[in-house]
């Protein structure tokens, strides 16, 4: 299994190398592959979310997400969309952005002879408007999750009150309108407060809206035959059709959210777009994509109940740490550790529960067999 399911990354990524070798040497070969660890350091909070979101989607969106969404992930997030920010705040047309891109100013300078900034210089200036939105976004993702109230809970002392407190109605809009207007007014600099406001408003919109959409169309669990207590994910709601096609945009938009940071992140190793592109997209992304999966045919998040928790806590702690980026500079490498640190907490708890369980069974059946 494990090879069926990393194959493919595996393969893309020696093709990746050789085309970074091919395109700027030994140099160019090494910074690709540091990419794509530092992507995966940096993702696997989002892997973990992905495979909550993957097992509810049928086989065939399963692959869709593998194929058609890698694609997404790698030119549209990774190449194109980095692109887009730099030609549409900037003021430049496309083929000048890409000039840019490629072509960087003599001596690291910030800006050309023209007066036509740096691609590096163009996108860390878009970096409020994007942050906010990328925030507000993970925000309402996490902020959902711990105002709902759950049978397993990993910190319960927190996570038992917050959840009772989610009986409130729309209590995670109102958070989360409220940490935007907070930041807005504490962190981001005056001239770029009302793009702030309006980009963490339209990241809150773009939840509510395709989450709404996804859960419209929802199928469930009788409805597609799953048995109770069967594997795989036909023992979760399932879906199909107009669902998973709205699951799937979800997923993309997350993935559109996470990988902000990576990209900005990876511009303290490399300028170059194209090896980016091959780091982060071809190698990181790719295998992102394969633990998500691996996560979901494995059943892991069912074995290691914890998961999921330590993974939305891990995506709390960065729309936080997005919003606070509007004033302070955040090192990526904190930021990835983070993620890292709370997932391996939570594995770390899921297996001490797991080791706990037999006894907690035998410690249940003593009475019975006792009689």
């Amino acid at each position: 299994m494990v090879m069926r399911i990393f194959g493919i990354s595996f393969a893309v990524t020696a093709v990746a190398l050789v085309v970074a070798f091919v395109y700027g040497g030994p140099r160019a070969l090494i910074l690709a592959a540091v990419l794509g660890i530092f992507e995966v350091s940096l993702s696997f909070d989002n892997a973990v979310i992905n495979a909550t979101v993957l097992r509810r989607m049928s086989e065939f969106w399963q692959k869709m997400f593998l194929t058609v969404g890698i694609l997404i992930a790698v030119f549209g997030m990774r190449l194109v969309f980095p692109l887009a920010v730099v030609w549409i705040t900037a003021g430049l047309d496309p083929f000048r952005a890409l000039d840019i891109a490629l072509n960087p100013p003599a001596g690291g300078a910030a800006h050309f002879p023209d007066g036509s900034p740096s691609y590096e210089t163009a996108l860390t200036a878009a970096h409020p408007q994007i942050a906010s939105f990328g925030g507000m976004f993970l925000m309402m993702l996490f902020l959902n999750f711990i105002f709902s109230e759950r049978e397993i809970t990993w910190l319960s002392w927190l996570e038992r009150p917050l959840g009772k407190a989610g009986k409130l109605d729309q209590l995670a809009v109102v958070v989360a309108l409220a940490f935007l207007v907070l930041a807005a007014e504490f962190l981001a600099a005056d001239e770029h407060r009302p793009t702030v406001l309006l980009a963490g408003v339209l990241g809150i919109g773009t939840y509510i809206l395709v989450d709404g959409l996804g859960s419209m169309f929802e199928v469930d669990e009788g409805d597609v035959g799953g048995a109770a207590g069967s594997d795989g994910p036909s023992q979760l709601a399932q879906t199909a059709g107009k669902a998973s096609f709205f699951l799937f945009l979800y997923l993309e938009v997350l993935d559109a959210s996470f990988s902000f940071d990576g990209v900005i992140g990876a511009f303290a190793i490399t300028s170059d777009p194209i090896i980016i592109a091959l780091g982060l997209g071809f190698i990181g992304a790719m295998f992102v994509r394969s633990i998500t999966v691996f996560l979901v045919r494995k059943g892991t998040l069912s074995e290691y109940v914890y998961l999921e928790h330590g993974a939305h806590w891990a995506i709390g702690a960065l729309a936080f740490i997005l919003l606070i980026s509007l004033g302070v500079h955040v090192n990526e490498i904190l930021t990835g550790l983070i993620g890292v640190v709370l997932i391996a907490a939570a594995f770390a708890s899921s297996v001490f529960r797991n080791r706990r369980a037999p006894e907690s069974d035998a410690d249940a059946a003593s009475p019975a067999l006792a009689g």
